[in-house]
């Protein structure tokens, strides 16, 4: 009988992480490297957030939390979907956790059973295929095209649908590729799901805020309030309020599923941070002044890399409409010849000799599980960005 479980050979490292750790090490061993391979906005916390922290800690404010959050908590969350989305939440259909990711897993948790399916389009985020393997169900693939700007069409989503399928897991806007459904394409979507009243919808909704130009948010139970009985909204603090290391993800859906979340986390971790979910509360209820700051300088930065890499030999980018991503296409790239002496094979043999050759740290599109692409986070300076886009250009210009 072997110590470790079964359950570690259904699941895969995050490439995002390995990636990130070895820019790391690259750098702590003198070499001058951008890392464009982690999903975190460079901004820090806005003031008004970290001082609502510091009174909490001065008011006393560092007892265990209930599991499903603080009260106030739960009715500002309530009361951003109302303002924000038009969906009424009471406080106790609302949930608190430790980060997004936590409430994935634990509504996964909390539902599956051995071989149930769970709807996934690719390219994903690399955490949800091994959550879903995780809790014993099975992802089932759905896969998007750079033709229909990386969206999943309903005729794909209706064939892939299955008396086995529980969940369906949309991500707009999207993490890798920054593509977002405009409300006519979620609608498209929805007018599937509405023909099969047995799959639960669960919406990754993290990069809400982060939206360029003229384009419209729009959430699944927003455009069809018939969703509303079976689906979960998630959202959370991190990226639009640069809250990343606050480690607060929240949701809201039914009451019983809601319930039933909160009865696995008491079993894990109990509630988040008491600290964090006060400096959450005005990040959600105080002033949202920075938003507009933040989207214009990640709106500048994604034209810019944007522009460089459809001026990169090999190269071929669509312009997102939110997140802070690009996904190019290194298609072209493929059996060439790096500097090195390497034969590209694959978008992971690109990503690798680009981080080797001109110390540009990407991720792989086939650990989103579509490729050959490979994805770029802008959510850094300018100035990196057109030092690692020249970079790029110089490397795919050597590659032979």
């Amino acid at each position: 009988m072997g110590f470790l479980s079964d359950a570690l050979s259904r699941i895969k490292p995050s490439a995002t992480i390995v990636i990130t750790q070895k820019a790391r090490d690259l750098k702590a061993q003198g070499r001058d490297v951008i890392s464009l391979s982690v999903g975190e906005p460079d901004f820090d916390t806005p003031e008004n957030i970290k001082e609502a922290a510091i009174a909490a800690i001065r008011r006393g404010e560092t007892k265990y939390p209930p599991v499903s959050g603080i009260v106030p908590l739960r009715e500002a969350i309530a009361r951003k979907f109302k303002r924000e989305n038009g969906l009424d939440y009471k406080p106790s259909q609302t949930i608190v956790s430790t980060g997004g990711k936590q409430v994935i897993y634990n509504a996964l948790l909390a539902t599956l059973n051995p071989g149930d399916e769970v709807i996934i389009p690719t390219p994903y985020w690399v955490s949800y295929p091994e959550m879903v393997g995780l809790c014993g169900g099975k992802p089932v693939f759905v896969d998007t095209t750079m033709e229909h700007s990386f969206k999943l069409q309903p005729g794909p989503l209706e064939r892939a649908i299955t008396p086995r399928t529980k969940w369906i897991i949309l991500n707009s806007p999207s993490n890798p590729t920054g593509a977002a459904y405009s409300r006519a394409e979620m609608k498209a979507i929805t007018d599937v799901l509405m023909r099969h009243p047995h799959v639960w919808v669960l919406t990754d909704d993290m990069y809400e805020h982060l939206t360029y130009g003229d384009f419209e948010f729009v959430t699944p139970a927003q455009v069809e309030p018939n969703l509303y009985d079976r689906t979960l909204t998630m959202n959370g603090v991190s990226k639009a309020y640069a809250m990343t290391g606050w480690r607060i993800g929240y949701a809201a859906g039914p009451e019983h599923l809601i319930k039933a979340m909160d009865f696995v986390q008491g079993q894990q971790t109990s509630g988040a941070a008491t600290i964090s979910q006060w400096a959450a509360v005005e990040a959600l209820d105080g002033p949202q002044d920075h938003l507009p700051r933040f989207k214009k300088a990640f709106e500048e930065r994604r034209d810019l890399v944007v522009s460089m890499l459809n001026q990169s030999k090999y190269l071929k980018c669509p312009m997102p409409e939110g997140a802070f991503y690009v996904y190019p296409s290194c298609a072209e790239a493929i059996g060439k010849t790096a500097p090195s002496g390497k034969v590209l094979k694959t978008d992971e043999d690109f990503v690798s000799e680009l981080l080797d050759t001109e110390g540009v740290a990407a991720v792989h599109g086939s650990a989103f599980g579509l490729g050959p692409n490979f994805r770029i986070s802008y959510a850094t300076s300018n100035a990196a960005l057109e030092d690692a886009c020249n970079r790029i250009q110089r490397f795919c210009g050597s590659l032979r």
